[in-house]
């Protein structure tokens, strides 16, 4: 049913290189001392219920620098003789758990086929990691990930051997190597952005098979899982976010995520929807009538957030500040309502922060987009606005939102419960931006002609 989608999507592409993993982890070492450790664990896995557990996710930063998925593992490195040693700690080899779990790598197997040099079995993680930390002076590692490892890591900071007292050895700090790490994420090699490529074009598809499948008296919780669906059967793990699918008044709400009700005839559907591959996430929003056109009051405000957005992306530019789409698109919004009628201030007060442009749209533009769908990166590094870089991915999603629910202000009775996002996925290139996103259809024109044609 859906070969023909999975078509335009495309080949699925390579996964990173060992070779890659060996060069992401240099460049982060390249910033320690000789007598530092850095150390990445897992979380454990979560219940859901009784003996039910949450399906698993590792670490993002796990994944950046080795591509480890399991649970029970950690990555950590230390330097012996002027070498950087790199080493994993995961589950050992065991028939009967495998049996009913799945199979596992073992230590053989994290060896020989992962970008480390070394591999330990999790059930001595006690034993092995605190003599590696007996040997450091400092450790980098993330605090509240996983309690074990915390409790590992703590307990030798505070004890007090002989040998410690003799030699000196054992670490004095525990550091936190999230700023070095997230640097590295933010810009994207040519392998990531072709897994996000990918991952940009499943979600399109996705959409695309949500409009087509549109009518009045759909339920959004059938949206949802028609687009779900197709994530999975395109090879991704499935969503990178919960799924936001609100008609009428839900779609003014920015993060509804019940998906319960039914689109009714002449209800705009808003639709925030991104899948994750290979950990590289999409995340894309598209807004549509239920029964497939757009009325003339839904057709302002919808053509009003495009153009918002479109000047947004055209600011997606190097060299720009990564708040310069924001601005962008706010400027757009403000001149475009106060055009409606529906702000009756002078441009420059509409846009301030106490302007009346904050009535109807409250939220940022963009946010990074990576491993994470909302990516690490410090946005304002020494308090002021970061100047995008090739390679960066960053999102554009202006937006308006008239809740007529809302005691905060008065709706505009013309825009009663019309909620109107469009966002797209956007890579930083010398050559102006990049849509990622870009085979989802965005136009009215276009987008009255998929509804309901499935």
């Amino acid at each position: 049913m859906w070969d023909v989608y999975t078509q335009e999507v495309g080949r699925i592409p390579a996964s990173i290189s060992n070779e890659e993993y060996r060069i992401r982890q240099s460049r982060l070492l390249s910033q320690l001392k000789p007598n530092d450790l850095i150390v990445i664990p897992n979380p454990p896995t979560s219940t859901r219920s009784n003996d039910v557990k949450y399906p698993y996710r590792c670490s993002s930063d796990m994944l950046y620098f080795c591509g480890w998925k399991d649970p029970d593992s950690l990555f950590c490195a230390y330097n012996k003789d002027g070498n950087w040693i790199t080493a994993l700690f995961v589950q050992p080899s065991d028939t009967l758990k495998e049996i009913w779990e799945g199979r596992r790598p073992g230590l053989e197997g994290a060896k020989n086929d992962w970008p480390v040099d070394e591999s330990y079995s999790y059930d001595e993680l006690n034993d092995n990691l605190s003599k590696m930390i007996r040997k450091s002076s400092r450790v980098f590692m993330r605090l509240g990930i996983n309690p074990k490892v915390d409790e590992i890591v703590e307990s030798e900071m505070k004890t007090q051997s002989r040998e410690r007292q003799k030699h000196g050895f054992g670490p004095d700090s525990i550091c936190d190597p999230s700023q070095m790490i997230n640097e590295l994420r933010l810009r994207k090699s040519a392998a990531e952005v072709e897994l996000m490529r990918y991952s940009a074009k499943v979600a399109s598809q996705a959409h695309i098979i949500a409009m087509k499948n549109t009518r009045p008296g759909i339920g959004e919780y059938q949206l949802e899982g028609l687009i779900e669906g197709f994530f999975k059967y395109s090879k991704t793990t499935g969503s990178a976010y919960p799924c936001i699918i609100g008609s009428g008044e839900n779609a003014t709400i920015l993060h509804y995520t019940e998906n319960k009700d039914i689109c009714n005839d002449g209800e705009i559907i808003l639709t925030d929807a991104g899948c994750e591959y290979e950990g590289y996430a999409s995340d894309i929003t598209r807004s549509w009538p239920a029964n497939g056109v757009f009325s003339e009051s839904q057709a302002e405000i919808y053509q009003l957030v495009l153009d918002s957005q479109l000047a947004g992306i055209e600011a997606c530019k190097v060299g720009n500040s990564y708040d310069a789409p924001h601005l962008a698109a706010r400027e757009v919004l403000a001149k475009g309502l106060i055009k409606l009628g529906v702000i009756d201030q002078e441009l420059d007060e509409a846009l301030s922060p106490d302007g009346d442009l904050n009535k109807w749209y409250m939220h940022n533009t963009g946010h990074w987009l990576g491993i994470d769908v909302h990516d690490v990166g410090i946005y304002k590094p020494g308090g002021e606005p970061r100047l995008l870089e090739e390679g960066m991915v960053i999102t554009v999603e202006p937006g308006l939102y008239f809740g007529s629910w809302r005691r905060d202000v008065e709706c505009p009775k013309k825009y009663e419960n019309i909620g109107i996002r469009v966002e797209d996925d956007i890579l930083i290139t010398t050559d102006g931006p990049e849509v990622l996103s870009g085979d989802c259809p965005k136009t009215i024109t276009n987008i009255e002609s998929l509804i309901g044609s499935g």
